[in-house]
């Protein structure tokens, strides 16, 4: 049996650090598959100097990031044929997840851009790991995949608390008043 963490929409800045306990995930893996947004190739390489790593660009990632990776990609673990993209459709609704999915004929499409978690069986099975810095409406997340020969399972894990990024940028504020009182 392997074990797959699957991230995505990681959309870390130069000099910001992989959470620690998705580093812990990474590392416990057989492989990673990242979903894109990784942003600089500095995040790339510090993924890749973790574990084994199959990814894709996404549409914020740096020009060096796209030039390097495809936008879909198709991996083959065991018997299971996993397909990667960022973007797996333009709406909201996974039917487009779903028929990109037949259309790469793979058995599970991962899948990022939307920065919700979401593991749900269409055709094949769909996965969007969310984001484990930038969640949208969910607590920061990752997805762990587990392919034993034909067989592939997904389950979303947490990766810290639920933040609404309202309360970040309120906080910003305050900091930002606070400094000029000084």
């Amino acid at each position: 049996m392997k074990r797959i963490v699957a991230v995505s929409d990681t959309h870390l800045e130069l000099g910001s650090q992989i959470p620690d306990r998705v580093v812990e995930l990474a590392k416990g893996s057989d492989l990673v598959l990242h979903a894109g947004d990784f942003v600089s190739m500095e995040v790339y390489e510090a993924f890749v100097d973790l574990c084994p790593v199959e990814a894709v660009c996404g549409n914020f990632d740096h020009p060096d990031v796209r030039a390097s990776l495809p936008e879909r990609r198709v991996v083959e673990v065991e018997d299971v044929r996993i397909g990667l993209v960022h973007r797996a459709s333009y709406s909201a609704e996974i039917t487009g997840a779903d028929l990109l999915a037949r259309e790469m004929e793979v058995d599970a499409l991962v899948f990022g851009h939307i920065h919700r978690p979401l593991v749900e069986r269409g055709s094949s099975l769909l996965i969007c790991p969310g984001s484990p810095v930038e969640p949208r409406l969910s607590a920061p997340s990752v997805a762990e995949i587990e392919v034993d020969g034909e067989e592939i399972r997904g389950r979303i894990l947490p990766v810290g608390k639920p933040v609404c990024n309202y309360f970040r940028y309120a906080e910003s504020l305050t900091e930002g008043s606070a400094k000029g009182r000084r």
